[in-house]
């Protein structure tokens, strides 16, 4: 009999301490949050993913390029009206002749503002067999002269048509630029919120695991002393080795997610950088966005998105091509006017100068005018019709656009609801775990109820950890359809 008794104290005590010890780790996994793992780690948060994502990233960098590329080809259409010397000297003689000894030299100026060609000459043309309207002294010819446009060219012309245009294309490269940055930083935002969600369902499924393995320990040593029915070991060992089946394929998702995150990851230097194995990312958080802030969004967007700014400055650009073309429907009469001298010279007793007069001079004037003006007329058209055709897109845009932001702040404010809803339903589910835990511990419940509402638990969780993922995404993407980051 006491021996007996001895008996039924040990089981009495292992029951107990098998009932504390699972409603110990029950109470565990389940009201310690994901987060408190972290603590040996390092958060690595969103904001400095993105910070160093802007500033050395190489697309970024290279987007940055796009300003100065657009820069040199401004700097290439200032080049029309750079000034230009020329100078050609061409002599002949033969036979013990002299036929022709010329020289000339000329300065061409350009004056933008009206199209015009302000000239400095010197001719020296001598020579027996030189045609008699180009003869010169020996002291050579000076000139000044001025070649006006006064029907077509003289509002604009091609010159001043290229720079304004090539000016344009600052504009659209700095459009870009924002574009293929706010390109990057949402694709990295998405990137880094997948990451989160396969970081929390790694945490989640080796909590189950653990959880599962104690259990079975637990169990099989109460089936060893007669304390529990030895299929319980069996139906905990199923689900131990179920979650041990799901962990694997988690951490194989959470290291090619850091791989995925690492690409974006790069030093001052441009080389490439390695996401810190400790490194963990940040509890999601829900950021409240209001009717006020899309409003604000909306309002930016209108003014500001990348895409209506390229459509902007297309509009431009056209509007010069068109106010050009038109002035290629004018005649074209060029007047040119100059002055002229015999450049000084010196003799010991009276120096001369220039005598630049009214007396000495060569005037001009030039005239075409095609009769039909098919070709400019066909021009013009043509330029209206894209400029058109870009009026249109550009709506068009603008309302998706607009459409776009409070779309993605529909699908915020569905997400907050859903996360709500979830949240409720894992701390209803917590509950249900707790009571068929305590049933099962009294008998009058299964071991296959309360795996079946633990696996449910974590299936909740997780999903609940896939909602925020999304919401995180969703302003992400609220912020991309308006055209920035922040």
């Amino acid at each position: 009999m006491k021996n007996e008794q001895v008996i039924m104290n040990r089981k009495k005590g292992v029951r107990r301490y098998g009932v504390i010890a699972l409603l110990f780790i029950i109470h565990y996994a389940l009201f310690i949050p994901v987060s408190a793992a972290q603590d040996s780690a390092r958060v690595f948060s969103f904001n400095d993913f993105a910070d160093l994502i802007l500033k050395n990233h190489p697309i970024v960098r290279q987007a940055a390029l796009l300003n100065d590329e657009a820069r040199q080809e401004v700097l290439q259409a200032r080049g029309a009206f750079d000034p230009k010397i020329a100078s050609g000297f061409d002599r002949k003689q033969f036979g013990g002749l002299a036929y022709y000894n010329n020289w000339a030299n000329e300065l061409k100026v350009p004056v933008w503002s009206a199209g015009a060609d302000l000239k400095l000459t010197y001719d020296r043309f001598t020579g027996p067999f030189t045609a008699p309207v180009y003869r010169t002294s020996n002291e050579g010819l000076a000139g000044i002269a001025l070649t006006v446009p006064v029907g077509q060219g003289m509002l604009i012309d091609a010159r001043r048509s290229t720079l304004q245009q090539a000016q344009q294309m600052v504009n659209i490269a700095d459009a870009e630029r924002v574009k293929q940055i706010n390109k990057v930083w949402f694709s990295a935002a998405k990137d880094y919120w997948e990451w989160y969600l396969a970081f929390q369902q790694v945490e989640l499924i080796r909590g189950g695991y653990d959880l599962a393995d104690t259990r079975f320990r637990a169990l099989k040593r109460r089936a060893e002393i007669g304390d529990a029915a030895a299929i319980d070991s069996v139906e905990a060992k199923i689900t131990v080795q179920d979650r041990q089946v799901q962990l694997p394929e988690a951490v194989v998702a959470l290291q090619n997610m850091r791989l995925i995150l690492s690409t974006y990851l790069w030093n001052s230097e441009s080389q490439p950088l390695e996401l810190p194995e400790r490194a963990v990312p940040q509890a999601a958080y829900l950021a409240p966005i209001d009717e006020a802030t899309v409003e604000r969004l909306i309002i930016r967007a209108n003014e500001q998105h990348p895409e209506l700014l390229k459509l902007d400055a297309k509009l431009r650009q056209l509007a010069i091509e068109e106010r050009f073309r038109r002035e290629l429907l004018k005649p074209q009469v060029n007047l040119t006017a100059g002055l002229l001298s015999q450049p000084p010279v010196f003799f010991p007793e009276v120096p001369t100068k220039y005598n630049f007069g009214l007396d000495n001079h060569k005037i001009g004037i030039d005239f075409v005018f095609p009769l039909f003006l098919r070709k400019e007329r066909g021009k013009l058209q043509q330029v209206q019709i894209k400029s058109q055709q870009t009026g249109l897109e550009r709506r068009q845009v603008n309302r998706d656009v607009s459409n776009g932001v409070s779309a993605a702040y529909n699908e915020l404010r569905a997400l907050a609801g859903q996360i709500t809803v979830q949240e409720q339903a894992v701390v209803n589910q917590q509950q249900l775990l707790r009571a068929e835990q305590q049933k099962f511990e009294l008998g009058e419940s299964t071991l296959f109820l309360v795996n079946s509402r633990e696996t449910k638990l974590i299936d909740m969780q997780v999903k609940l950890e896939s909602l925020k993922s999304k919401y995180q995404k969703a302003v992400a993407g609220l912020y991309y359809a308006a055209g920035t980051t922040s």
